[in-house]
């Protein structure tokens, strides 16, 4: 027959002090919850594992049709003609970034700036673009 070890204390009530109050359950649960020594350690790794991608450099033909696109959609910025525009966009945290799409419709060029306005108010920088397209209305 198999004792508990513990058989001799089970009967027994929980100490009371006098000058204590007694602990509530949650307070008693949190000193066996686990404990996160370097707080924030997960995330910095994390972050540091995440991949960005470095800005391309543009050929000089590729700059030209870049160039020439452009002009084009800001010669006819009246008809509001819809573009899918490639960019980049820098990260925040480290060096490199990612390439982003757009398709929409530009409402204004901000030349102080420097960029594409697009009707839903999304602003492209123009030294971030690599790629223009004006799409043919059908």
């Amino acid at each position: 027959m198999m004792t508990d070890s513990y058989d001799d204390m089970k009967h027994l009530s929980r100490p009371q002090y006098d000058d204590f109050p007694p602990m509530s359950i949650s307070d008693r649960a949190a000193q066996f919850s686990p404990f996160a020594a370097l707080v924030g350690y997960d995330d910095a790794v994390a972050e540091t594992a995440r991949l960005t991608d470095s800005r391309l450099e543009l050929t000089e033909d590729e700059m030209s049709e870049l160039n020439t696109n452009l002009n084009r959609l800001l010669d006819c910025l009246d008809e509001q003609p819809e573009i899918k525009v490639t960019y980049f966009v820098p990260d925040e945290k480290k060096s490199g970034g990612r390439y982003a799409e757009k398709v929409g419709v530009v409402r204004i060029y901000d030349e102080y700036s420097q960029e594409l306005v697009f009707m839903d108010k999304v602003r492209i920088n123009i030294q971030d673009i690599v790629d223009l397209i004006i799409l043919e209305s059908q």
